[in-house]
């Protein structure tokens, strides 16, 4: 349009001066610019929940840690003998993108935000408890911040063992940008412009956004500060920032895959309605018994305990290489079964097929916890070889799922995870691996575990397990 106009003043004033035009050129495009940058802001609607000078419009609740107005910005401090503290937005709210800068004082200590918190007045004895999705503030070693924890509820959702490099953007005692994205089931994650966590998740389509002040319980942590500043929420004409592929995905949807996951290469090992790509382990077909499939769930049925006397283990009919791999699995009093990985099928065994194995045991229950060595046949253990080291508050109880993931990379390399944690890893033919392999039940089998490729199995070991969410993607 501009240059369509300057052509017609040329062509009625043909004397027209080039320092003229150029003006023209200028302002015209200046004019354009303005009209282009008032559109956008007209579409981009900013929401005042912080006012720089009070606390109207927020609450505190749960515990007594002071919050206050300082110079333009929320200061939190912590204090001791009382559960964590909230400043609490009293409107809620569904979709939204916030923007907030976060400073924390002292080693150690912890904070986070709520993206559409939930809070019970009735819960904790009549104290209150805030419950829901947090991203996480994290100035201990751990170097968690960005994560996303399910507080009070689930616990970690996205611990930044899934995304290493993250734990390196947050400064403690720096003021760091925090973009929090919460459109639809997706909850994302920036700090300093860096992609941090992305969950999919089905809870809570609205709630409240949240400060948090940790509890502390030791004199060091006490009086120390977590600073809020530059609050910005937008609510309308959302539109999502791109993600990079490579970033794990934490899916809590049922057997589906995000487009995110599709384009970052994974596909469905269980579709949840069919035992397509699947048979039993030394079999063309899957097994007619012992194994259910039903409202989305695979389980291997109980029997009487022992290793493949009823349906069997089933194998999935293409082989993998390097790989990463994800499941969920819930776990019924006493059970036993297991994920097994490079398992080739050529070896001549009674019961279940041979294969590096991701144990999956009530150690609380079944006495295999208590042979091999040092726990190495525990819950996320490579079975028989190396022992897992997991925490008890990164393990869901029996009954509930928990979320396994196994990732074997190209240089040999592999990794178990139990609940986003990694649990252990290993280098498959490395002479430490041969080492504990020579002294296992395993000593027997030549280059144990050693294939380029081999088939996923899932293990009848004769108690109720179920299984969900398989999928995998070719490293």
């Amino acid at each position: 349009m501009i240059t369509n106009s300057f052509k017609t003043i040329v062509q009625k004033r043909g004397h027209i001066s080039t320092a003229f035009a150029a003006m023209f050129v200028l302002l015209s495009f200046q004019s354009c610019t303005q009209s282009a940058n008032n559109a956008t802001d007209s579409a981009v609607k900013l929401e005042p929940i912080f006012d720089g000078q009070t606390l109207d419009g927020w609450k505190k609740v749960a515990g007594t840690a002071p919050f206050e107005v300082i110079d333009g910005e929320i200061v939190g401090t912590q204090v001791k003998n009382t559960p964590n503290t909230f400043l609490i937005t009293e409107k809620e709210y569904g979709d939204f993108i916030l923007d907030v800068d976060i400073k924390i004082e002292g080693v150690n200590s912890n904070s986070g935000i709520m993206a559409r918190g939930q809070f019970d007045p009735a819960g904790k004895d009549g104290a209150g408890l805030v419950f829901g999705r947090q991203v996480e503030v994290d100035a201990s070693d751990r170097k968690w911040t960005g994560g996303i924890y399910d507080e009070a509820r689930r616990m970690w959702l996205y611990p930044l063992d899934l995304n290493p490099p993250a734990k390196e953007v947050f400064k403690v005692g720096e003021y760091n940008h925090f973009r929090i994205e919460s459109i639809g089931n997706e909850l994302k994650t920036w700090i300093n412009d860096t992609p941090i966590a992305y969950v999919i998740d089905t809870l809570d389509a609205t709630g409240f956004i949240g400060l948090q002040v940790h509890s502390v319980s030791s004199d060091e942590q006490v009086g120390k500060k977590v600073y809020f500043k530059n609050i910005e929420l937008q609510t309308e004409n959302l539109t999502p920032k791109a993600f990079p592929t490579g970033v794990y995905v934490v899916n809590l949807t049922t057997n589906g895959l995000s487009d995110q996951e599709k384009n970052d290469g994974y596909k469905l090992l269980f579709d949840g309605k069919t035992s397509e790509g699947w048979v039993g382990a030394h079999k063309d077909t899957f097994p007619e018994k012992g194994w259910e499939i039903s409202n989305g769930i695979l389980s291997v049925l109980a029997s009487d305990g022992a290793e493949s006397t009823n349906g069997g283990d089933i194998v999935t009919k293409d082989e993998y290489g390097a790989f990463d791999l994800s499941f969920e699995f819930k776990l019924t009093t006493g059970a036993n079964s297991g994920v097994k990985y490079f398992v080739t099928l050529a070896e001549q065994s009674a019961g279940s097929a041979i294969g590096l194995e991701y144990q999956i045991l009530d150690d609380a229950v079944h006495p295999d916890a208590k042979l091999g060595k040092d726990g190495n046949r525990t819950i996320a253990s490579l079975y028989d070889l190396i022992t897992s080291n997991k925490q008890p508050r990164f393990m869901r109880p029996i009954g509930e799922w928990n979320r396994g993931r196994i990732v074997a990379y190209p240089d040999k390399r592999v990794e178990h995870y139990l609940n986003g944690v990694v649990v252990l890893s290993y280098v498959r033919g490395s002479e430490e691996y041969r080492k504990l392999v020579a002294a296992s039940k395993y000593k027997d089998w030549t280059n144990f575990g050693e294939a380029e490729k081999g088939h996923i199995l899932l293990q009848d070991h004769g108690d109720n397990v179920s299984f969900k969410n398989i999928k995998i993607k070719s490293l």
